[in-house]
């Protein structure tokens, strides 16, 4: 019998010392506003432009960064890593510009947005209600610490974000050990 599979929620590392913290500018090269939430819809995406992003905090550029809206940046080499996954049909990478970087950086756009978080397995789960005050948000999650994932909902997907909690990514077993091999920095990685 196969050991169930297992799941991460990739996060920020931010005690890497001397990092960088990037944020994003919400406008392209040229200018245009650029929709900073368009990242987090799980749809394929049309970018004209390269989105802006500044350094909230100058310091060493890590492959793997969140900037405060949650949007992943990463390096050619994450890229290149996912390349040899094959994950293409699950993310989308849109060419970034960092300020005064001349490397390439890329804003990963993860494709599928899921109903996955098995809230009787998080640590903690709340939902927005009637008393306070927000409407439009009336059932929806306010607030998920310790993320869990149901497995059988995971279905064929190696990369997700989870459906009414975008701001978190879930990738596989298979995805943390392939950048744990890779030496990608910038990661943190809690079993979801």
């Amino acid at each position: 019998m196969s050991a169930p599979p297992r799941y991460f929620e990739l996060l920020d590392e931010m005690s890497v010392p001397g990092r960088w913290v990037v944020y994003q500018k919400d406008i392209d090269e040229h200018g245009r506003q650029v929709d900073p939430w368009q990242f987090k819809r799980g749809t394929l995406l049309q970018v004209e432009g390269r989105p802006m992003l500044g350094i909230a905090h100058p310091g060493i550029p890590l492959d793997f960064s969140l900037t405060e809206l949650a949007t992943p940046v990463v390096t050619g080499r994450f890229v290149s890593l996912f390349e040899q996954l094959e994950l293409g049909n699950e993310v989308q990478f849109i060419p970034a510009q960092v300020e005064g970087q001349t490397e390439p950086f890329f804003i990963l756009n993860v494709l599928h947005v899921i109903r996955c978080i098995d809230d009787a397995r998080c640590e903690h789960v709340s939902y927005w209600t009637p008393e306070d005050g927000e409407p439009e948000l009336v059932g929806k999650y306010q607030n998920v610490r310790g993320l869990k994932v149901d497995p059988a909902r995971m279905g064929w997907l190696s990369i997700c974000r989870p459906r009414g909690w975008t701001g978190a990514i879930i990738i596989t077993e298979r995805i943390k050990l392939a950048m744990e091999r890779a030496g990608i920095t910038g990661l943190r990685l809690r079993e979801a």
